[in-house]
């Protein structure tokens, strides 16, 4: 029997759904009191301080690096995906790539700490597929520095370091893209615990003006703005607010049904010896935005080409890594340790998994990936 395996596919609920028709007949579709809601239940959620809803994380990078004025280097891992390179350089900043450790996918702190000179401005960690980055190592080197610390928590909204959510160490972004833990369609979100910072961020998302459209209509004269910066339009729509909403006050119950369904394929495939399973660290509470094996002495073209014969919808992250994209090769130090981003590169191979995902379906995919690696061992 052959079955069809998405690599994930988003649920919605009646909630979400009367929640959208709420937004519609407000007449509210953007710049409105469900984005002040979506922004106020976000940010009690990481118990920060501020939240300002935008577009994508992809904005919510730029613009985070605009408000802190960066303009000199700034540490990122290659093994990311590229809006995070592209945000540095839209912002007029220079990206300096490091190596990330093997067993999480995470930017490695050794790495971070060799690469900092007087020119390095910011450390941009990449909370990689559910999982924290090591932040009390990167913090403190943050802190001896004196370097601003920007969040790329776009695959780890929920996740926890040491008990504390990714996105409240430093400047926290965000994506609710279809694939997200929480989707909004498209969707982004910037957290801080600096009124100062959230003001200046909200001004650059919404063309340089100071206040909402919503906030506008509740005073005297309600039709003057005035832009006090050539800002951006950055925002997030009022559907996309309101859907963001009611998948948060599920977030948690998605993340746990994500933990059962990567327990069940971490006990079923870690003593395979071409598998090298996702490791949760001791410190991290991990959220498996995705569910990423490493195959070992196989080819994994073939080993892929075979899981989508079945049906499934393997695929791979992130190849070529950053340093070897071609706008992106005038960046890299060739000398530079990236040794372990170029195997990841070639070896990572991330599984279907979403909250809906049935046991039929992980069975499947686990008894064909067995198959699979008859067909496509290394010679």
């Amino acid at each position: 029997m052959n079955l069809t395996v998405p690599l994930f596919t988003p649920r919605f609920t009646p909630a979400d759904k009367n929640q959208l028709l709420k937004v519609l007949h407000s007449g509210w579709l953007t710049h409105g009191p469900f984005n002040e809601k979506f922004e106020t239940d976000f940010a009690r959620y990481l118990d920060v301080n501020h939240a300002v809803s935008v577009n994508s994380c992809a904005s919510a990078l730029l613009v985070s690096l605009i408000a802190h004025k960066i303009k000199g280097e700034v540490i990122i891992p290659s093994f990311t995906f590229v809006a995070t390179a592209n945000a540095v350089v839209n912002a007029g900043a220079t990206p300096v790539f490091v190596d990330v450790s093997y067993d999480t996918c995470n930017i490695n702190p050794q790495a971070i700490n060799a690469s900092i000179t007087k020119r390095t401005e910011a450390i941009i960690p990449v909370h990689f597929g559910g999982q924290s980055a090591p932040m009390k190592p990167i913090m403190a080197l943050a802190q001896k520095h004196k370097l601003v610390v920007i969040e790329d928590s776009a695959e780890t909204i929920g996740g926890l370091y040491q008990g504390k959510k990714t996105g409240s160490f430093g400047t926290g972004c965000f994506s609710f893209y279809p694939t997200k833990n929480l989707t909004t369609g498209e969707g982004g979100m910037v957290t801080t615990n600096s009124t100062r910072l959230a003001s200046i961020i909200r001004t650059y998302a919404a063309h340089g003006i100071t206040t909402t459209a919503f906030i506008r209509q509740q005073t005297k004269q309600p039709w003057l703005r005035t832009a006090t910066v050539a800002g951006y339009n950055f925002r997030m729509s009022g559907l996309q607010a309101g859907l963001g909403i009611s998948q948060l006050k599920r977030l948690d119950t998605m993340n746990r049904t994500r933990r059962r369904l990567a327990s069940w394929y971490t006990r079923r495939l870690k003593n395979i010896e071409e598998i090298d399973v996702p490791v949760e660290s001791p410190n991290c509470y991990h959220v498996y935005q995705m569910y990423t094996i490493k195959v070992k002495k196989v080819d994994r073209t073939k080993f892929l080409a075979k899981l989508r014969q079945r049906g499934i919808d393997a695929t791979v992250h992130f190849d070529p890594p950053v340093h070897k994209q071609l706008f992106y090769k005038k960046f890299c130090d060739h000398r530079t340790d990236l040794s372990v981003t170029n195997r990841l590169s070639r070896n990572i191979v991330p599984l279907p998994l979403f909250p809906a995902m049935t046991q039929q379906q992980q069975v499947y995919v686990v008894n064909n990936i067995k198959a699979a690696i008859k067909v496509s061992r290394s010679s």
